[in-house]
């Protein structure tokens, strides 16, 4: 499939997930307790990183943009629309960095909305989402093979992002380009890639920061995808316990 149709299919499910969670207050609400949860898992879990110089603008980015609560609806539908055009608007280099996003954000998407299907069906308050319940609904849903993509999408857009910054002038054609997209409706979409880019060519300007900083996150994450899916919840609840003390 072309990237333009991978971009703008992906979006477009991630569209009716979000209108069938609207139109559902339930869902909803199970919907943004799970993706609260996961934010506050992902705070604790990496305090380290979200404190230190080298790496806190790094983790608040991978923090906000992949893992957050933060409502991506206008980014995604710059993504749709400029989907079409994605190559005549922005680098090349870049196009493959967008697709990637559009594929992570969407299996996110599903996977926190299957989540939300079984919690809201077990909880009688849907913003009380404790380690328990969390536990069972990730359990309930499974899908490790996806869970285990989702890791390696998210380490793969981490590269890529690291591999563009290496471009010469590709970050000061993306700071040029500031106003065509936003005459063009897509300043949410540039802030990412502008974002993104700045912070990783900050980071790898220490030799060896980029892939420190990417290796932990795998590290971390798989050793949190084993205690997930493992016969001893009691290891898992362990781990989770406290988030929301």
């Amino acid at each position: 499939m072309d990237p333009a149709s991978t971009i703008r299919d992906a979006m477009t499910s991630v569209a009716l997930l979000r209108s069938k969670a609207a139109a559902d207050s339930t869902l909803g609400e199970a919907v943004a307790a799970v993706k609260r949860f996961q934010a506050k898992r992902f705070q604790r879990y990496y305090a380290d990183l979200l404190s230190a110089n080298d790496f806190g603008a790094a983790s608040r980015f991978f923090l906000e943009e992949l893992y957050g609560e933060t409502d991506y609806a206008q980014r995604d539908q710059q993504f749709a629309r400029i989907a079409a055009t994605l190559a005549t608007v922005f680098p090349a280099a870049v196009v493959g960095t967008a697709v990637a996003l559009s594929r992570l954000h969407l299996l996110t998407e599903q996977l926190d909305h299957q989540m939300a299907e079984h919690y809201r069906l077990q909880a009688k308050n849907a913003f009380d989402l404790d380690a328990a319940s969390y536990l069972a609904a990730w359990q309930s849903v499974g899908r490790r093979a996806d869970r285990q993509y989702q890791l390696e999408s998210v380490l793969e857009l981490g590269r890529e992002l690291a591999d563009l910054i290496r471009k010469p002038g590709l970050l000061f054609l993306l700071k040029l380009m500031r106003r065509p997209a936003r005459s063009a409706g897509l300043a949410s979409l540039q802030q990412f890639l502008e974002r993104g880019f700045e912070i990783f060519a900050t980071m790898s300007r220490s030799k060896g920061k980029v892939a420190q900083f990417l290796s932990t996150i795998e590290t971390r994450e798989s050793n949190w995808l084993d205690l997930m899916f493992e016969d001893l919840p009691k290891n898992a609840l362990r781990s989770l316990d406290g988030l929301y003390d």
